[in-house]
């Protein structure tokens, strides 16, 4: 049994359900790894935001793009009590759909350039298809 990932993107991982169960970190997981990488990119971005902006969007979008590989790493110790797994898969869900609205402000207050919003905006997309397959599909990751 296998699973795809990255469904829409221009890159697809098909990763083999055996694998899955035998991970030994939760940084072996595709989804973590595209995640992490997000949201160090837009912390590295975000260094350019205006000063008046550190205690608000800059500090929000940092701390949600961060926040879905937290809850990934929960949902990853969780996975053995199937509805904590669920839980906070979707938290970790929430989070990257906050990180969607905070993109959408920095690029609408002219802090992100069109690419730069779009290259965000579709890897953030690209987390949240593989989490929603990951909270449709639970068994395959426990």
């Amino acid at each position: 049994m296998s699973c795809k990932f990255g469904v829409g993107s221009s890159e697809s991982h098909h990763v083999n359900a055996e694998t899955l169960t035998n991970m030994s970190s939760y940084k072996d997981l595709i989804v973590y790894q595209k995640a992490y990488k997000l949201a160090m990119d837009i912390f590295e971005r975000t260094k350019r935001f205006p000063a008046e902006e550190k205690y608000s969007l800059t500090d929000q979008i940092r701390r949600s793009s961060r926040s879905v590989c937290v809850n990934l790493v929960e949902a990853y110790r969780r996975r053995k009590y199937k509805a904590h797994f669920v839980s906070k898969l979707t938290d970790s869900s929430t989070e990257n759909a906050e990180t969607d609205v905070w993109l959408d402000f920095s690029k609408d207050c002219k802090y992100l350039e069109n690419s730069e919003y779009e290259d965000f905006k579709s890897r953030n997309d690209e987390v949240g298809k593989i989490l929603s397959h990951m909270i449709d599909n639970p068994d395959k990751f426990i």
